[in-house]
């Protein structure tokens, strides 16, 4: 994981584009929106970048990090990426304008590619078999304006605590969560992302005495207050060199686009990110998961007709 990161340096470049998904000269000019980089979203994004460098004719694109879901719409929105990752429970607030945004935002969706997985993350030593065991302590619910902070904070609010002040909130990246366990600073921290997350290979590397909990309680809860967004879904553990399996919440990823873009320029992404799929698996195992049936199931987002285009065309 070490060298995937260090390949995708050269690839995923850190943050603004100047004139995204503009055309130039020299052609288009992509920002990939994606999230920090321990996480999925920028490994994956990273060699989505490639892919579209390489297979789209006077294309440049690079990956951007950011703090995840919520930014990355706000990018798209406001024309500084052209690409976003975002989790559905997200993208449902974005596509109706409600909790983290106060309008409708103006995205469409190219495909559902993979799901996220809860984690919640404890630190060694500490007693918690469930979420409501951690009332009163040092928690970290993700960074502003991310998808894991969504998330959350909906299942701490269904494990009966309050995020604000039934815990003491902290609000860190996963690189920050990861160093944050390392030196005592925190008691446990929530990660909503892909399997296996490389931030949390390298604490159970260290720290091999860490655990994550079982979230299957505050599951149905969830489910009730906010409909099918929400699944059960498992980890095997040993993706993270630790044994057994755990129960959690889980919830689907979607790659969104702006819904002005270019609708062949739509086709050309969606085209290039299902033939490319071997290639972006080579860089993180969630890209075997594309699959052009569920990649069409992007609700509660419409589809950019492009996409729709490409699908329809595969029949």
């Amino acid at each position: 994981m070490k060298r995937i990161l260090a390949v995708l340096a050269v690839t995923a470049l850190a943050a603004g584009v100047a004139a995204c998904g503009s055309v130039t000269g020299s052609g288009h000019r992509l920002s990939i929106a994606t999230g920090g980089t321990t996480g999925v979203y920028y490994v994956y994004g990273g060699g989505l970048a490639k892919q579209l460098t390489d297979n789209i004719a006077n294309t440049q694109a690079t990956a951007s990090v950011t703090s995840g879901s919520v930014e990355n719409i706000k990018l798209l929105a406001g024309g500084k990426a052209d690409i976003g990752f975002s989790q559905t429970d997200t993208a449902a607030d974005a596509v109706n304008g409600t909790g983290s945004f106060t309008a409708k935002q103006p995205i469409k969706a190219i495909a559902r590619i993979y799901d996220n997985y809860a984690h919640v993350v404890v630190a060694p030593g500490l007693k918690a078999s469930k979420v409501a065991d951690l009332a009163g302590k040092r928690v970290s619910i993700g960074p502003p304006n991310s998808g894991t902070q969504v998330l959350a904070r909906r299942l701490l609010e269904a494990a009966g605590l309050n995020p604000d002040s039934g815990i003491s909130k902290q609000q860190l990246s996963i690189n920050e969560s990861v160093q944050a366990v390392k030196d005592g600073t925190i008691d446990a921290f929530v990660w909503v992302g892909g399997l296996p997350t490389a931030g949390i290979v390298d604490l159970a590397t260290s720290k091999p005495d860490i655990k994550l909990l079982d979230t299957t309680d505050v599951l149905a809860p969830m489910q009730a207050k906010y409909g099918k967004e929400y699944v059960g879904l498992d980890i095997d553990m040993s993706l993270y060199k630790l044994p057994g399996t755990i129960k959690t919440v889980g919830v689907a990823n979607v790659l969104l686009v702006p819904d002005k873009m270019d609708e062949q320029l739509a086709y050309d992404i969606t085209k290039t990110l299902f033939e490319k799929k071997a290639q972006l698996a080579a860089v993180h195992p969630e890209a075997a998961k594309l699959d052009l049936k569920i990649g069409q199931q992007v609700d509660p987002v419409a589809l950019h007709p492009g996409a729709a285009r490409y699908y329809k065309e595969k029949g």
